[in-house]
């Protein structure tokens, strides 16, 4: 039998582009930032069911399966199903999510919203992240439908809502995972596809947003006797804070194992407090950050601890360093202390893929034959999603042919040549996973 990975051949460049330039041109449509933006992901599920429906069953003939899905209006999902002969079987292409990021041309050298055309270079919003994958996996499903191979396994294609923002819950793959559409996957690696760079991403970082609020008492400059520094206080505290997290969660073997750059951290990005004059001193700051949790440490837990930190400071305010002969954060004559609290916004959880996956071996074999190298990584970075399916049972490994470092940012782009060699990767995993 021939090797399905020739059968397929390459992507098909003018199909692809083709494609590729409708799914770009309906991205000021597509950018997902509640209230005020809400995707229309069924404008993208229109235009691959245009290019899959004459290959399907719905059209008399063809062997794709397609099933469209939609839990609020306008916002659907689509699966689509190339059957194979052996039940049980299964390789699967998830997460290649149809919503994008939010695009303001103005800060962009060509318009965001239309595909251009540079060389190699494939510019717009969603090139990267994730339409450029939509298309490709659409173009691999399209030529199974067209070809015909002989497969044992069963070839899914799951094209996801509402994956750039999680406020609105049940539009996309968590509530897939809920009416068990999504089942049968479990019985073979499945391909979360919305990474970059080429390579195997075998590890994410959990994310857990803070908030760590000081409340002091505001009083002149010139009297700081009389005050109680909420500045001073939150530095402190968060002194404090800082070295028993990285006391409560040191660099773990598994990092290195598993190539982070980076071991759990936890850092304050923003400042806040209350307008006023210079001869004031603040009662009232907030320090905002967040922690990177590596997944060999489990978030609830960072976040018990974290919330246990705060309140031994609270019942022990008087123990903090101070800064300089009147700085205080008791004011015993009257009866008041300084205080903290701390808040946490919506977390997301962290992965390490399963490296003795057959469908991780299959990926790996797959890249070095196609792209030449094999450098698998992992990233302090976040995912969304990803997590919940490892922890449902499913074998989720994550790659995908953006560039990093065009992600959410202005003047996106991806290379035909990065997503061509996508293309051949996963048929060979399909034609790979046919062996075993």
């Amino acid at each position: 039998m021939a090797d399905v990975a020739d059968i397929l051949g390459d992507l098909n460049k003018e199909s692809y582009i083709a494609l590729l330039a409708k799914l770009i041109g309906e991205t000021k449509y597509l950018q997902n930032n509640p209230p005020d933006l809400i995707p229309q992901e069924d404008r993208i599920v229109n235009h691959l069911l245009d290019v899959l429906t004459p290959y399907s069953t719905t059209n008399g003939g063809g062997p794709l399966v397609l099933n469209h899905v939609t839990y609020f209006a306008g916002r659907g999902n689509l699966i689509v199903e190339y059957p194979g002969t052996q039940p049980g079987k299964i390789v699967s292409f998830v997460g290649m999510h149809m919503d994008v990021v939010t695009a303001n041309p103005d800060d962009w050298d060509f318009d965001p919203f239309s595909l251009s055309i540079d060389g190699d270079k494939l510019q717009g919003r969603g090139t990267t992240d994730c339409l450029g994958h939509v298309a490709l996996v659409t173009e691999l499903m399209k030529k199974l439908g067209q070809e015909k191979p002989a497969l044992k396994s069963t070839v899914v294609a799951v094209f996801i809502a509402s994956e750039e923002n999680t406020t609105i819950q049940g539009v996309g793959v968590d509530h897939l995972m809920k009416d068990g559409l999504l089942d049968d996957l479990k019985n073979g690696p499945l391909y979360w596809v919305d990474s970059s760079d080429k390579q195997p991403c075998i590890g994410t970082g959990g994310m857990i947003p803070w908030h760590l609020h000081a409340k002091g008492k505001l009083f002149h400059s010139g009297l700081p006797n009389k005050a109680i520094n909420a500045l001073e206080l939150n530095m402190e505290a968060l002194k404090v804070i800082q070295t028993r997290f990285y006391n409560d969660y040191p660099p773990v073997k598994q990092e290195q194992v598993y190539g982070f750059e980076t071991p759990s951290t936890m850092k304050p990005t923003q400042w806040t407090y209350p307008a006023g004059g210079i001869n004031q001193i603040p009662g009232d700051c907030t320090i905002s950050g967040d922690v990177r949790l590596t997944p060999f440490y489990e978030v609830p837990d960072a976040i018990n601890k974290i919330t246990e930190y705060v309140a031994y400071i609270n019942d022990n305010i008087e123990t903090l360093d101070t800064r300089g002969p009147v700085s205080k954060y008791v004011l015993p004559e009257e009866n008041l202390k300084g205080s903290l609290d701390v808040t946490f916004d919506e977390t997301m959880t962290g992965i390490a893929c399963d490296l003795d996956s057959p469908g991780y071996k299959a990926l790996c074999e797959a890249t070095e034959l196609i792209v030449g190298t094999l450098k698998p990584f992992s990233i302090t970075g976040s995912l969304p999603l990803v997590r919940d399916l490892q922890d449902e049972g499913f074998d989720v490994q994550i790659t995908g042919y953006g560039l990093t470092d065009t992600y959410h940012a202005a003047n996106e782009y991806c290379c035909y040549t990065d997503m061509s060699q996508g293309y051949r990767v996963f048929a060979k995993v399909i034609s790979l996973l046919e062996e075993d």
